[in-house]
């Protein structure tokens, strides 16, 4: 053999070998990268990194512009959650990423649930929620501590769960969604403000509504304005509420504004000083909300927030043409689509995954539906 073909064999031996040195670095640095996850913030457990089941084709990955989506996942309230994004995913074709706030009693549930369903190749995080955040922030009346569900309070936190996110979407988990999430997070923002919401008093959730505790929709039944601190604020007890079970954040100016500190700061004085009106029902996130957000956020489309599905009458209220037409559908009220006394239950049931841990059953009113 020449010299030459020498040279040249040692040289590919040579190129073979640098080839298998970067492959196994790459290799090693991903495991780095993952063990480290530097996006990770307090209490995180790294993004569930699902295999595409085998009726899901890899070019159907979704790309383009993040949508994050923030929702909370209690246990007793697990299939809702499910029912929820799978409505937001399969009504869109956009990159969409959830982050499943929940505790940690939960989580082994959750990922059953996302894994052994048509939901494992849903873009998600989750994230356990700390409750030790609300240390001094919560009344410590045994009376009214056990309606204190601490989930309620993640809204109040969104930066906190998405810190590299410019704009996000916050959603309840009884809700439905028949729209595309794009349409709702191009909801555009005012200058200056964090947060859109949609008003209580829009034509399509005010229909028909009847006033009294749990249906407040002005500011006055949702706070105590002979108190004070709300006397000092120097706000109209006539003005309109909104309902914070939708969101459409812009997280650069609401970090800017320091919101969630506002939110604390007026939390804390409540467990103090009992700002909250006494007609409240269930809501004791919407009033410290109403107050740093007075006057200074933005309207949502009243149509991408159809509510009062939950109240006594809403099957009266609304036609089901209506219903069918909306945007987003929320069940906010005391009666659940998956219990039995709820109107438009057949909407909800067509999202709704059956838990395959068999711990998850909704309630019908005959024995044959599922």
């Amino acid at each position: 053999m020449s010299l030459r073909r020498v040279n040249v064999v040692i040289l590919v031996l040579l190129a073979v070998a640098f080839l298998i040195i970067v492959q196994r670095n790459l290799l090693n640095l991903n495991d780095f990268l993952r063990s480290e996850n530097p996006d990770a913030v307090p209490g995180m457990i790294l993004p569930f990194e699902s295999e595409f089941s085998p009726e899901l084709r890899p070019d159907l990955v979704r790309t383009g512009e993040k949508i994050p989506v923030v929702i909370t996942a209690a246990e007793e309230r697990l299939g809702a959650v499910v029912a929820a994004m799978n409505s937001v995913y399969q009504n869109s074709k956009a990159n969409i990423v959830f982050s499943i706030v929940t505790m940690n009693d939960t989580v082994d549930h959750l990922k059953v649930w996302m894994t052994k369903t048509q939901l494992n190749n849903v873009k998600h995080k989750i994230i356990i929620f700390e409750p030790q955040l609300l240390n001094g922030k919560i009344t410590k009346n045994p009376q009214k501590l056990d309606s204190v569900k601490p989930l309620t309070f993640a809204r109040f936190y969104l930066p906190e769960f998405i810190p590299d996110a410019e704009k996000a979407i916050y959603l309840d988990d009884d809700i439905i969604v028949q729209g595309d999430i794009q349409e709702l997070f191009d909801t555009s923002l005012k200058s200056g403000h964090a947060a859109a919401f949609s008003d209580d008093c829009d034509s399509a959730s005010a229909k028909g509504i009847v006033r009294g505790a749990g249906n407040q929709n002005n500011y006055i039944g949702f706070l105590d304005f002979k108190k004070e601190a709300i006397k000092k604020l120097g706000m109209r007890a006539n003005t309109c509420s909104f309902n914070p079970g939708v969101i459409v954040a812009n997280l650069t100016e609401w970090k800017r504004q320091n919101i969630t500190n506002q939110l604390e700061h007026w939390m804390e004085l409540n467990a103090q000083e009992d700002l909250y009106s006494k007609t409240l029902a269930e809501s004791i996130t919407t009033p410290p909300l109403l107050i740093v957000f007075y006057k200074h956020h933005s309207s949502i489309d009243p149509m991408w927030h159809v509510r009062h599905l939950g109240a006594t009458g809403a099957g009266n209220r609304y036609s089901p043409q209506f219903v069918k037409a909306a945007k987003l559908l929320h069940w906010n009220g005391h009666y659940k689509p998956w219990s039995r006394t709820s109107s438009f239950t057949e909407v909800w049931d067509k999202w709704y995954i059956q838990d395959p841990m068999r711990k998850f059953h909704p309630v019908r009113k005959h024995a044959g539906d599922k």
